[in-house]
């Protein structure tokens, strides 16, 4: 089983922007604290990349660069000739210099997409990007000297988690945004046309839930040209991500078995076609890096046999959420019964309304079968019996939103997929904690033998 997840464990989801001051500062601290004191062991958050366009922290420019907005404005100043900061430079090379271009490239051309700038630039004529370089280098080293101190700020956050016992828990998606300095730097890596456009995109076809599917846009990976460097790219992008975690989600895990390849043209999934992804000779590599892989498969949806096969031939927990648990199927994975030690299990995810809010949108019907199946008699009891079930479950990883532990609506909802209005904005404030919760947690932890030691 995958390293970081051996233990019976529990920890909250909450991402930065929902600390209150949405930034990691002395409340992610506070933070961590409230953490120890109630004996969680793992924080689990989304991912902090450089949102492209609004606050998605999904679609992002680049696969390794980490959002400022994050941060404190007053982080302190390191001189771009720094020592320290040149051996990390060096360290970074595969992006550091590649984003710090692209980003002073976007912000002279307007914010406009790589694909409308001048034919040189957007096919990195070397010289046309040296005259540039050579105009911008003071812009550019503001952009690598930042990144290297948000790295800086991150590693003194990660040194107290874990003087406080705390394991940080992050999350990658599985596909880049095709306005990226990722596929701006790294073409022959992704499936393009002569003019940089995708010829094939990333979705998931029709299935119950939509009759024609999601397509999600992004450009595929040239499979083919990853597996002949060695997957030099996504092996980067893994270890960059260990510097700034313990352990890693892998968003759309069944994307490493066959990926859903819809032709640009097409306006929706339906003419989409699978295709299979070497999945097992990148993770082998994987493997090859780091020995032990602390990473985490989200595989909710429909799993094949060969995505469940794949991820136990390298021992990776997946993922199951007990808002799924309630129908009338005796093999759905997502019901504590069936939930097994190598399982994470959640009340709820990002994605998911708060439990409050998912058990207020059930008629009465279903209310009163979910409450019967939890065995309360007051629907009031419904949220504290659902974090009660995951916690006394099998998987050795328990996860609850703070949004649950605090037993909030609908309107602390963090994300409603296929929507773009009103997301990612949810915060908390220091005087919604009760003075107890961290005491009561604690005990309940202990009792379901998960209590950080």
């Amino acid at each position: 089983m995958s390293a970081g997840v051996k233990q019976r464990r529990a920890g909250v989801l909450l991402h930065p922007t929902s600390l209150p001051s949405g930034r990691v500062d002395d409340d992610a601290r506070h933070w961590l604290d409230l953490l120890a004191t109630a004996g969680m062991s793992v924080w689990q958050m989304l991912p902090l990349g450089v949102p492209l366009a609004g606050v998605s922290p999904y679609q992002c420019v680049s696969a390794f660069a980490i959002n400022p907005r994050l941060f404190p404005e007053d982080l302190p100043v390191v001189a771009i000739t720094d020592r320290a900061l040149v051996a990390w430079r060096v360290r970074q090379w595969q992006w550091i210099d590649n984003y710090a271009l692209f980003m002073v490239l976007k912000q002279q051309h307007g914010g406009s997409p790589w694909t409308d700038w001048p034919v040189p630039l957007r096919q990195r004529d070397p010289v046309a990007l040296q005259a540039f370089v050579q105009q911008h280098q003071i812009e550019m080293d503001a952009h690598i000297r930042q990144q290297y101190q948000l790295f800086l700020h991150w590693q003194a956050l990660r040194s107290y988690a874990a003087k406080q016992g705390v394991a940080l828990f992050g999350d990658m998606p599985i596909f880049v945004a095709h306005d990226s300095a990722d596929v701006w730097a790294n073409p022959e890596c992704f499936l393009l046309d002569e003019a940089g456009q995708p010829t094939l995109v990333t979705g998931v076809p029709p299935d119950y839930f939509s009759e024609t599917g999601q397509r999600w846009g992004n450009p595929q990976y040239d499979w083919e040209h990853m597996r002949q460097s060695d997957f030099s790219w996504w092996r980067e992008r893994l270890r960059y991500h260990f510097e700034f975690f313990d352990l890693v989600r892998i968003d759309h895990f069944r994307g490493l078995v066959a990926s859903w390849m819809i032709p640009v043209s097409s306006p929706t999934a339906v003419d989409g076609y699978w295709q299979d992804v070497p999945g097992d000779a990148l993770l082998q590599c994987i493997r090859q890096d780091m020995g032990a892989m602390p990473l985490v498969a989200e595989d909710l949806g429909v799993i094949t046999p060969e995505v469940e096969a794949l991820r136990l031939q390298f021992e990776l927990p997946g993922m199951s959420v007990l808002q799924f648990a309630f129908d009338v199927f005796t093999d759905n994975p997502h019901k504590p019964q069936n939930v097994t030690a190598d399982r994470v299990y959640y009340t709820g995810t990002h994605d998911n309304d708060t439990t409050r809010g998912w058990f207020a949108s059930l008629d009465a019907e279903q209310q009163a079968a979910v409450a019967a199946i939890l065995k309360v008699a007051d629907v009031e009891q419904v949220n504290a019996a659902m974090i009660r079930t995951v916690l006394d479950s099998h998987a050795n990883l328990a996860v609850i939103p703070l949004q649950d532990l605090l037993g909030l609506g609908s309107e602390a909802r963090m994300n409603t997929p296929g929507t773009t209005d009103g997301n990612w904005l949810w915060q908390f404030r220091w005087r919604d904690i009760p003075t107890d919760l961290a005491f009561n947690l604690r005990k309940q932890l202990q009792q379901t033998r998960r209590l950080k030691t």
